[in-house]
């Protein structure tokens, strides 16, 4: 390519596309992941506002326009994190399996989700530091959880009737139980590798 071809072809570029179109609903996501991603490594506190722009090669004035400001921006990375949460435990399936093949496959997933989005596991200790602040203001993640705690309490009531789990069981607590062993591994790694060297 010579100088002159070289100098021609950014207007071309222009001419043939006219003004780059910004896509409105990529550029939100595009956000959100950085969010997220900065939001779990580095905290609320330590997560900055101009790094998430940065990562997400968005300017900053498109940020607070989708997410208002730095708190919003929290809220709607702690969402996002729940959100893959309860959409991949969706996609188990769970009322097609036997109760007993429904209940392990519902802590060998929950187990093994954990191991595998550990940078979720920071962003809800980032949460549990905050007293529940942000997950308070949530309109969107109770309604996300109510159909998996309605699966294993179908789960539970099928195991029941079948006379493979014992009646009463609450869901809800179950759930909490399952979560725990499969989180707290994970969220202490650091603590309990140090204490055991």
């Amino acid at each position: 390519m010579n100088e002159t071809s070289a100098k021609k072809q950014p207007a071309r570029k222009r001419a043939a596309g006219g003004k780059r179109k910004r896509d409105s609903a990529l550029t939100k996501e595009s956000i959100l992941q950085a969010a997220t991603y900065e939001f779990c490594r580095n905290g609320l506190g330590g997560a900055r506002v101009d790094a998430i722009a940065h990562r997400a090669k968005a300017n900053m004035r498109l940020l607070y326009h989708y997410f208002g400001d730095k708190d919003g921006l929290y809220l709607a990375a702690l969402e996002h994190v729940y959100t893959d949460i309860r959409a991949a435990e969706q996609q188990l399936n769970l009322d097609s399996l036997d109760p007993a093949g429904a209940l392990r496959e519902l802590v060998d997933f929950t187990f093994t989700f954990f191991q595998n989005h550990q940078d979720y596991i920071a962003m809800i200790n980032t949460e549990n530091l905050q007293r529940g602040k942000y997950l308070r203001k949530s309109r969107k993640i109770a309604a996300l959880t109510m159909p998996l705690v309605s699966n294993i309490e179908n789960i539970l009531r099928r195991g029941a009737a079948a006379g493979i789990f014992r009646g009463g069981v609450d869901p809800i607590q179950l759930y909490v139980t399952i979560t725990a062993f499969s989180y707290f591994h994970v969220s202490n790694r650091y603590t309990l590798s140090l204490m055991f060297d």
